[in-house]
C-alpha cells in the first residue's frame, strides 16, 4: 500500500510492516546455525537487510519467542563477568523454519513469474508461456 505525500513522492507503507515479519524467521535461522546471546543476534540482523531493531523490542521479541516455544534459552556463566543469556532453536523453531522456507520458495516462484512476465517486451511470449502452450496441446 502507498501513500501520496505533498511532495508527490510516495511512502510505501506496507514495507515496515511487511520487514516486521522477517524478525522471527531469520533469527531462527541465525540460531540454526549457532546458538547465539541477544545482542550478537541483534547485531547481525543487518546481515539479512533487517534494520536494526529497539533493543527492547527485540528482547520482547525473543521472550515471545520463548514463550510460544520455538526458542529457548540458559544462563551462561562460563565467562568472568555477569552471566549471559544464549539462545538456541527449538524442535518447534525447526518446524516454524522449514514452514517458513516452504512458503518462501512458493513465493519466489510466483515472484519469478511475475517478473518474467512484467519485464517481457508487450506482446512478446514467454518462456512459461510457450510451455504452458505446449503443455496445452
Amino acid at each position: 500500500m502507498t501513500e501520496k505525500r505533498e511532495d508527490d513522492t510516495y511512502n510505501y507503507t506496507g514495507t515496515e510492516a511487511w520487514a516486521k515479519h522477517w524478525y522471527v524467521p531469520v533469527i531462527l535461522l541465525m540460531l540454526r546455525q549457532w546458538n547465539s546471546y541477544g545482542y550478537e543476534l541483534m547485531e547481525k540482523l543487518s546481515a539479512f537487510g533487517l534494520s536494526m531493531m529497539n533493543p527492547g523490542t527485540f528482547y520482547r521479541t525473543l521472550r515471545q519467542m520463548e514463550k510460544e516455544g520455538v526458542v529457548s534459552s540458559r544462563w551462561d556463566t562460563s565467562d568472568s563477568g555477569p552471566a549471559k543469556r544464549i539462545y538456541s532453536i527449538t524442535d518447534a523453531g525447526e518446524a516454524y523454519l522449514k514452514f517458513w522456507a516452504e512458503s518462501l520458495d512458493y513465493y519466489q516462484k510466483m515472484m519469478n513469474t511475475f517478473f518474467n512476465l512484467y519485464t517481457a517486451q508487450p506482446g512478446q511470449r514467454t518462456h512459461e508461456n510457450e510451455n504452458e502452450k505446449d503443455a496445452n496441446k
